[in-house]
């Protein structure tokens, strides 16, 4: 996979929403996701969701883009029914990219295995 494809990101509110309301939270040093199993999906959906609390704009939009590639690293073992958002904490911030593929790909087979 050669980017982050866009049928790959939630990117409306209602989307985020629902993902919060119906969800489960699992926890991370490095971040707060929330997951929901979709029934009808065409392939697993992630968004990003970065507090403001966490520095400017340049570097909330750092972070979303370290995580953007850490979850294009491991995207193809997501079961296809998911939608995640993920919340980043403060740690992830000095976190090595490695760091941020492994806690992710922790993620995605915790979604699986559930």
């Amino acid at each position: 996979m050669a980017g982050f494809p866009k049928r790959a990101r939630l990117l409306r509110s209602k989307d985020f929403r629902r993902v919060y309301d119906h969800g489960s939270r699992f926890s991370s040093p490095l971040f707060a996701a929330f997951c929901v199993r979709e029934i009808e999906a065409d392939g697993p959906r992630i968004g990003f969701t970065v507090p403001r609390a966490m520095g400017t704009a340049v570097v909330r939009n750092r972070i979303k883009r370290r995580f953007r590639e850490a979850v294009r690293f491991c995207l193809d073992r997501l079961n296809p029914q998911w939608s995640i958002v993920i919340n980043p904490r403060r740690k992830s911030l000095e976190a090595p990219l490695t760091e941020l593929q492994r806690e992710v790909e922790r993620l995605f087979l915790r979604c699986n295995g559930s």
